[in-house]
């Protein structure tokens, strides 16, 4: 069973690219916690993350922060995301934030990044061409090297970026 908790990157960047479906499609389970909510709220009322959040699709948890994690002084997202899927094992952090993801590797936390959101959902026939989502989610902010993107794709999809 999929079991995944989203941080406020990977959500915005999705809703962003017109693909946040995908994290409703490919979890069984998604969780997003309150404080990514307020991180997202705290843009924008016209971006696309904040009106999905309207919609009630995705179910929003209030999260009990652990001191190990807060010690790595972490954004608030980041912190509750980890905080979660440390004290509930079989949960996915999705999280993009490199010390973030330092951090749940210290703590043998599984993760999973936007890149690996986008091409799981090319494996499931969810979108047509992962190397036009990536282009999507660059366009709308998402950080991703060329190189990483390249070999990602050719190495799962066999797509050409």
């Amino acid at each position: 069973m999929k079991r995944w908790i989203v941080n406020a990157s990977p959500f915005i960047c999705l809703a962003k690219a017109g693909n946040l479906d995908l994290l409703l499609k490919l979890p069984d389970e998604l969780i997003v916690p309150s404080a990514v909510v307020e991180e997202i709220q705290a843009g924008r009322s016209s971006d696309p993350a904040q009106v999905a959040l309207t919609s009630g699709k995705f179910p929003v948890s209030a999260i009990s922060v652990l001191p190990e994690i807060l010690a790595w002084d972490l954004g608030i997202g980041e912190t509750a995301v980890l905080s979660y899927a440390l004290s509930h094992p079989g949960w996915t952090a999705i999280i993009d934030d490199r010390a973030a993801r330092k951090c749940a590797l210290s703590f043998s936390i599984p993760t999973k990044g936007t890149l690996a959101v986008v091409i799981l959902a090319k494996k499931h026939g969810l979108v047509n061409s992962a190397g036009d989502v990536m282009r999507s989610l660059r366009a709308a902010g998402l950080r991703l090297d060329d190189e990483i993107i390249r070999v990602a794709l050719k190495k799962t999809v066999n797509e050409d970026w």
